[in-house]
């Protein structure tokens, strides 16, 4: 897996119904990080990506 994209970041905390502070609650970020995840400021590392999504999936 390749490092998520802004947008894929973006969709997928939005297909969750979450708030930008939420989501990065749940992989242990600031929102400030997550806000710059979003923007395209900072990179995303893929594993820390699947850690949220693997959170998600055990939240539904």
């Amino acid at each position: 897996m390749n490092n998520p994209t802004p947008s894929q970041i973006k969709k997928a905390r939005k297909d969750a119904g979450l708030t930008q502070t939420a989501a990065a609650e749940l992989i242990y970020k600031s929102c400030r990080a997550w806000q710059q995840y979003e923007k395209g400021d900072r990179a995303m590392d893929a594993a820390l990506f699947e850690l949220f999504l693997l959170k998600l999936e055990r939240l539904r």
